[in-house]
């Protein structure tokens, strides 16, 4: 399988080959030895992960001095207000240090987005609002800490695309070659 696989991946699996538990892993999905994880995706995360047999192009899409753009959708906790909106664009400062500005944008719920298993809760005193944000650094659970420290945690959280590559139309658990 050489060059780049686009995989959906599941909510609450690993993005990992080997075995961590009782949890699901790529090796559900995939049976490649040669296959390389290019950058990682939370076990409470959905979406994009990009695989690989080609070791430069890992190195190019992971290596921060490339710095890929990466867009994501999350399911805010809240109706953000414009001086979040604001701060994420500006960078915002984490217990690790100031991140890069981001994009962020409201947007409606993507269409065509599946149903997640479990579902979020639901509180209906409480709004949730979508944002798109595109952001070209890769720290630990980034864009989850960058919405929380704004004021409007994350509730789902979905990779569409990472440089030129997107999800496209793959359900989860689906993947295709680039």
């Amino acid at each position: 399988m050489p060059g780049i696989v686009l995989f959906n991946k599941p909510f609450r699996v690993m993005s990992q080959f080997r075995a961590s538990g009782d949890k699901m892993t790529l090796s559900h999905y995939f049976d490649d030895p040669g296959l390389r994880v290019a950058g990682r995706l939370d076990y409470d995360s959905e979406g994009l992960l990009l695989l690989s047999d080609d070791g430069r192009l890992v190195q190019k899409i992971t290596h921060p001095r490339f710095k890929l753009p990466k867009t994501y959708w999350a399911q805010l906790d809240g109706e953000p207000t414009q001086a979040a909106l604001d701060q994420l664009r500006e960078g915002v400062i984490l217990k690790d240090g100031k991140t890069r500005p981001a994009k962020a944008k409201l947007i409606e719920e993507p269409a065509g987005l599946w149903q997640r298993d479990p579902p979020i809760r639901y509180r209906a005193n409480i709004p949730t609002r979508w944002l798109e944000l595109t952001i070209t650094e890769g720290r630990n659970r980034q864009v989850r800490r960058m919405t929380a420290a704004v004021g409007f945690p994350t509730l789902r959280l979905v990779r569409f695309s990472v440089g030129e590559w997107s999800l496209g139309n793959l359900q989860p658990g689906e993947w295709s070659k680039a």
